[in-house]
């Protein structure tokens, strides 16, 4: 099968970059087709990979200020040729389901959720504290671009979501039937000489330090609380939750390498997550080592928590509502077979043989 994957920008390092990495593991002989690709921002081991940035790449300071370049994403990937491939697979939360394909080859969309800045305006606005000046600019481009959106999603000869809730949302938004393949979990038993500890009084945090994630939540609830709580990760809210924070609040910064954060997530009382995401891995990856979850209800956590046995819910973006549900949390016992048992649902294996089989049907049915 020779296949091209198309992902949406290389400039940062998350859980979609964690996606593709095992979707490459698959198939490390495909090159990856992206808008832009900023190498000292990723592992060292994608300076290896065949990467095929656009033109994009090639504009002084895209790279770096890769917002000023929105309207032109759309050319971006359309410029991009995918001839002589058995099938494209696009890796996608903005864009990348627009590349044209040649009329024989399938094209498989695998959609981490139809575009925030696009579809979820107000809300994406609101929390990234775009200004007033900037949101005026943006304006004459939104609606043309929700346009071009919606019309290349024509493009994607099938769709596949990460979750329900993006499952709903490529219905609502494309109009378009999809099927679910849940991202790759690397559990905790697929990883060699990682032993277990035994946990230690103190809550986790593992995120980028940004906005939607609402890291301001956990660090404003247990401000209150005076539990101990780590924080790991960095990013741009970074000096403002740490000029909020109190003593009991420890922030570590980046760590490098899975088995550190493991480590990490083995040792704590409950893993706090406190967004809405779209999936969410780090979840999964807590529960792997025993620990159980406390997760805003909403967006993939409904997928992948069970309140009461895996984790706790808290039902409201509020500092309140996510106290109540660490207190719950500490009333709570939970049996660490019972979680990892559930994460074994979401492993690497099971992803590669899903998207694989999918991939292969698209072709025969070409």
């Amino acid at each position: 099968m020779k296949l091209a994957i198309v992902f949406s920008w290389l400039n940062q390092y998350g859980g979609a970059e964690r996606v593709l990495e095992v979707v490459h593991d698959m198939y490390p002989d495909a090159p990856v087709y992206t808008s832009i690709y900023r190498p000292e921002t990723l592992p060292e081991a994608y300076r290896s990979w065949d990467i095929r940035p656009s033109f994009l790449n090639r504009i002084p300071l895209a790279r770096r200020k890769h917002q000023f370049l929105l309207p032109f994403y759309p050319l971006a990937f359309e410029s991009l040729d995918l001839r002589g491939y058995d099938v494209v697979l696009s890796i996608t939360s903005g864009f990348g389901h627009g590349v044209i394909t040649p009329a024989t080859t399938p094209h498989v969309c695998y959609c981490l959720t139809p575009a925030r800045f696009l579809w979820s305006y107000h809300a994406y606005i609101e929390r990234e504290g775009v200004g007033r000046l900037a949101q005026a600019a943006l304006q004459p481009y939104l609606k043309s671009l929700r346009q071009w959106d919606r019309l290349a999603a024509d493009r994607v000869d099938q769709f596949v979501a990460i979750s329900r809730t993006v499952q709903r949302r490529i219905y609502k938004v494309y109009r378009r039937e999809s099927e679910i393949v849940y991202p790759p979990v690397l559990l905790q038993e697929e990883q060699e000489g990682v032993v277990l500890p035994e946990p230690e009084d103190y809550y986790l945090v593992v995120s980028r330090l940004i906005p939607y994630k609402r890291i301001d939540l956990a660090v404003e609830a247990f401000n209150r609380l005076g539990l101990p709580l780590r924080i790991i990760g960095e990013g741009r809210d970074g000096p403002m939750l740490r000029a909020m924070a109190k003593d009991n609040i420890q922030f570590e910064g980046y760590v490098e390498g899975d088995q550190v954060v493991r480590q990490e997530m083995a040792r704590c009382k409950a893993f706090i997550f406190p967004g809405e995401e779209d999936f969410g891995l780090t979840p999964l990856e807590a529960m792997s080592t025993g620990r159980p979850v406390i997760a805003y209800a909403a967006g993939g956590a409904l997928d992948t928590v069970i309140d009461g046995r895996t984790g706790v819910f808290f039902h409201e973006p509020t500092v309140e509502s996510l106290m109540d549900a660490v207190e719950r949390c500490e009333e709570t016992r939970f049996e660490a077979p019972t979680l990892q048992e559930h994460a074994r649902q979401f492993g690497v294996q099971r992803f590669q043989d899903e998207l694989d089989s999918t991939l292969r049907a698209a072709i025969e049915q070409a």
